[in-house]
Parts: C-alpha cells; sequence; structure tokens
C-alpha cells in the first residue's frame, strides 16, 4: 500500500516543477519580446528621423570620400536587416556607440547622469505615496463629501495641467518672488567640490561623508523638482487608491466587522487598506517607472543634470547615438519595473498563484 502514495506525492510534485518551468519559460519569452519589440522601435526612429548620423559627426563641409568611409566604417552603408541585428547585438553588449556632444561611450554619459534621475524620482515617489494613500482613503471614506470633492479636484488638476507650465509656474513663485527654492540645478557651485561623488547620489554620498552645509544645499535644489513630481504621483495614487479602498469598503467582510463591534479606525486601515495594498503596490511602481521615464521635462526647467536633461540636450544637438541610448535604458528599466511589480503582485496575492 505504501507505493501509491509515494507515486501520488512525485506526480504531484513532477506537475508542480512543470508548471514553475513553464511559468518562467513564458517570463522570459514576454521579457525578450518587449525588450526585442523595444528596440526594433528604437532602431527604426533613428532610421526615420532626418538626421545623418555621418553629418552629424563630420559636419556639413566634410568631403565626400570622408563622409563614405565613415558610413563604411559605422556600418550604415549594409542592408537595413545586417545594421539592426549588429544594433541589438551593441545594446545587449551596453554599447550605443560614442556621443557626439560629450565625445564620451554613451553608456558612461548614463551611468553618470541617470543616478540624478532615479534620486529626483524616487523621492517624487515617497512624496506621493506618503500623501496620497491617505487622500486617496479620505475620500473612499468620506465619498461624496467636500473631502471628496477636494481630493478629486486635486488629482484632476495633476492630470490635467501640463508638468512643464507647473515648473515655470513655480520657478516665478518659489525661487523668482518668495526665493524659498535654490538656483536651478542639483548642487550650487560653492559646494560642487567640497565633497567626492561615489555612488552618485548626492544626498546618501554628503550623508555619508558628514557634509551637512552640503546636504542642506541638495536638499533645497531638489525639493521643488521633487514636489512637483511628487504632486503628479500623488494625483495617480490617491485616484486609484480611492478606487481601491471603495471597493474594499463594499465588501461583506467589512459588513461583519462592523456587526462585530469593531472600530472603524480599525476597519478602515488594519482591514480595508491592508487587503488594498496589494494591488497599491503595482500602482506605486508603475507612478515610479512613470516618474523615470516622464521626467524630461522637469529636468530641463529645473536644470536638473539627469538623464532627461541628458536627452533633450542630445537631441538638440543631433547626437542620436546619446538620444536613442537614453531611450533604450528608460525603457528598459520601465519593463523591469513592469515585471517586478507584476511579480510582487502574484506575490502579496495568494490567488493569482493559481491562474
Amino acid at each position: 500500500m505504501s507505493p501509491i502514495p509515494t507515486q501520488a506525492g512525485s506526480g504531484r510534485t513532477s506537475a508542480r516543477t512543470r508548471s514553475l518551468f513553464l511559468a518562467a519559460l513564458r517570463f522570459l519569452v514576454i521579457v525578450a519580446t518587449t525588450y526585442l519589440g523595444l528596440l526594433a522601435v528604437t532602431f527604426f526612429i533613428g532610421r526615420v528621423i532626418p538626421i545623418d548620423p555621418v553629418l552629424a559627426v563630420l559636419g556639413d563641409r566634410a568631403p565626400q570620400r570622408v563622409v563614405d568611409r565613415v558610413r563604411e566604417e559605422m556600418g550604415l552603408n549594409l542592408p537595413l536587416y545586417q545594421q539592426f541585428f549588429i544594433y541589438v547585438k551593441g545594446a545587449l553588449q551596453g554599447n550605443f556607440g560614442t556621443s557626439v556632444l560629450t565625445t564620451n561611450q554613451v553608456m558612461d554619459d548614463i551611468r553618470r547622469v541617470f543616478p540624478a534621475t532615479i534620486e529626483l524620482a524616487t523621492l517624487g515617489t515617497i512624496i506621493g505615496a506618503l500623501f496620497g494613500i491617505p487622500l486617496g482613503v479620505l475620500a473612499a471614506v468620506k465619498r461624496g463629501s467636500l473631502a471628496d470633492q477636494i481630493v478629486r479636484i486635486i488629482g484632476l488638476i495633476g492630470y490635467s495641467v501640463p508638468i512643464f507650465w507647473l515648473a515655470l509656474l513655480s520657478l516665478v513663485l518659489f525661487y523668482a518672488k518668495l526665493q524659498w527654492a535654490a538656483f536651478p540645478g542639483r548642487v550650487d557651485v560653492v559646494y560642487e567640490y567640497s565633497f567626492t561623488p561615489v555612488t552618485g547620489f548626492y544626498l546618501i554620498d554628503a550623508t555619508m561623508q558628514g557634509k551637512w552645509d552640503v546636504l542642506w544645499d541638495l536638499i533645497r535644489h531638489i525639493a521643488l523638482p521633487a514636489a512637483l513630481l511628487g504632486y503628479f504621483s500623488l494625483a495617480y495614487i490617491s485616484r486609484m487608491t480611492r478606487s481601491f479602498m471603495l471597493n474594499e469598503l463594499s465588501q461583506e467582510y467589512i459588513v461583519a466587522a462592523r456587526a462585530k463591534g469593531l472600530s472603524e479606525t480599525r476597519i478602515i486601515w488594519g482591514h480595508a487598506l491592508r487587503n488594498a495594498a496589494v494591488p497599491l503596490v503595482t500602482v506605486i511602481a508603475l507612478s515610479y517607472a512613470g516618474l523615470l521615464e516622464g521626467s524630461v521635462l522637469t529636468e530641463t526647467v529645473f536644470a536638473w543634470p539627469g538623464l532627461g536633461l541628458y536627452i533633450t540636450n542630445s537631441l538638440q544637438n543631433a547626437d542620436m547615438n546619446a538620444v536613442l541610448g537614453g531611450t533604450i535604458i528608460i525603457g528598459s528599466v520601465f519593463i523591469a519595473i513592469n515585471l517586478l511589480s507584476d511579480l510582487l503582485y502574484r506575490t502579496l496575492d495568494p490567488r493569482t498563484r493559481t491562474r
């Protein structure tokens, strides 16, 4: 009688292993397909834009023989499918060519400027989550009240008003008029060489080195752009929190909890919000990804030396290697955060594991 349960257990283990293998394989196929699509889009955009990369390097007055030689060296004389293969191979190796603007390898430039974007987007997401979640909960609990209408108007403005317009308006008000904010940029020239950048994240570097005057100057510079990005993140997070909470507050377990005499505070924060937190993880992750890729205008207005400003300056100087390299990096990060949020959702919500 003993071999039967052993065989049954072995069969269940085999089925579970097969299921995990298929899920991992499906995950890898999705990642590969999405990334290949990103590379294809950026490649063909680079070929469609009426900017000759050879002339961008040599200038308009270069002799034709030099133009032809450089075109051959860059592989632009090859058929389109061969160019795409070379492009994909280089991108997978982190080789996006040389920047015309800085004469550095594009990947080296990205390593230098991307920490500034991550620092700004991270603070913006933290601000958005800290204020957006309580506002969303308040709007759901006070549905139809004045508080609910105010929260919805705040979110509507965040969705509707162009970010560059708010950025310019905030500079006029908080820098030019009230003089609360520091001059656009990441750090004042006085403190630029007062500490040694190690990680590339200036707030962390200044704290680790005990440069408190530099840290305060960094905070003054990042406060306004981070608050602006945080407001747009708040608009999205508060709206989704309100929607999730309204759904949870209408569930039967909330009625049962109230019937048991639990306090309203415990019901809202201990039960309803706890269940709504699972999809909120995905919302916050997507908001973070959106700030990473959507901070171009904010960085341009505030002269923030991040990836967005780097791409903008490169585009203005017809530096397509830098533009496409930065676009691929942002797209790759967005894909990674999307997949990570999906994985977290499946991990936190046991119901999705059976799908």
